[in-house]
């Protein structure tokens, strides 16, 4: 059994529902990636918790080198 300490710590974050099955006054949470009724403790979601900060880097497209700008005997030229 977890002491209050260890609950108090614990972050419990709203489950965003369409339905909610929950008693009275309790509404979805998710604690440690577990769904079930409580009281949420952060305003943020589970899901954008775990998300990745930084956005996905974007590769340019590699271009491939005319056969004009290829001297004789140059490796990698055709």
């Amino acid at each position: 059994m977890l002491g209050t300490g260890a609950l108090a710590e614990m972050k419990i974050y709203p489950y965003k529902s369409a339905e909610n099955y929950c008693p009275d006054g309790l509404q979805p949470v998710t604690i440690s990636g577990v769904i079930c009724c409580g009281s949420p403790t952060t305003s943020q979601s589970y899901q954008s918790a775990m998300a990745h900060p930084t956005p996905k880097k974007k590769h340019r497209a590699h271009k491939a080198r005319s056969v004009e700008t290829c001297a004789e005997g140059v490796k990698g030229c055709y």
